[in-house]
């Protein structure tokens, strides 16, 4: 246990350790997820300025190791860019000597987390059953992303905590507006997506301070939620 502790507090005081602090304080992870190549400071930006520290690109994203580099340059130390969809220990490394602070994933992939880790970058696993949670706790991964979320809905959260109550939970895929707060009153320390935050066609009609507002609305949603969280079974 002592070794377990020590090992917590190296980690708590690393840039690891503040990407999982930021996310968790926010309480939200947005995916920016783009078909098109695109300059993406501008949907980095108006997350920023909803107040969102830690921002994920997808890997999928086309140009996103330049963007990395584009995007960890303007904001430096005051924003964390994370990479999504990251499926292999060669494609972690790539993104994180671009300048990628968070490997996040949609399964249990181990040679990835280890990746992560050697280089002092948080990884996010994704995964859904009991099962797949298990698996990504005893690889490492600094939180469990829930994915497709909406399968379960918000209450599948207490059913994973009521086992895992030390695991940190992050709900992605399906995740609404309407119901971001019951995923956070259920166990989740945060909630992540894509097209709820960053929608391309939104923007082309609202510009980008369709995604500021948007933003801010899912934090002040998860600020409330927290106030009121339900009791583990």
């Amino acid at each position: 246990m002592k070794s377990s502790d020590e090992g917590q507090r190296r980690i708590a005081g690393s840039a690891r350790g503040e990407v999982i602090h930021q996310t968790k304080t926010v309480g939200i992870l947005p995916a920016i997820k783009l078909k098109q190549a695109a300059n993406l400071l501008p949907y980095v930006g108006a997350l920023y300025q909803a107040g969102v520290r830690v921002v994920e690109i997808t890997a999928t994203t086309p140009g996103v190791l330049e963007a990395l580099k584009t995007a960890s340059a303007e904001f430096g130390s005051d924003l964390y860019l994370g990479v999504g969809t990251v499926l292999d220990a060669e494609t972690a490394r790539a993104v994180i000597m671009a300048g990628a602070r968070l490997i996040v994933n949609p399964a249990v992939v181990p040679e990835v987390i280890a990746m992560a880790h050697r280089y002092g970058v948080a990884c996010y696993s994704g995964a859904f059953t009991a099962t797949e949670c298990l698996a990504a706790m005893l690889a490492g991964a600094d939180m469990v992303k829930i994915f497709p979320a909406a399968l379960g809905g918000p209450r599948y959260m207490l059913n994973l905590k009521m086992v895992y109550p030390e695991v940190n939970l992050i709900p992605s895929g399906g995740i609404r507006l309407e119901d971001a707060g019951e995923y956070i009153k259920c166990g989740a320390c945060a909630v992540s997506g894509a097209r709820q935050f960053v929608d391309a066609e939104m923007v082309k009609v609202h510009g980008f301070e369709w995604i500021t507002e948007r933003t801010k609305e899912f934090i002040k949603v998860v600020e409330e939620a927290r106030k009121s969280p339900y009791p583990l079974p």
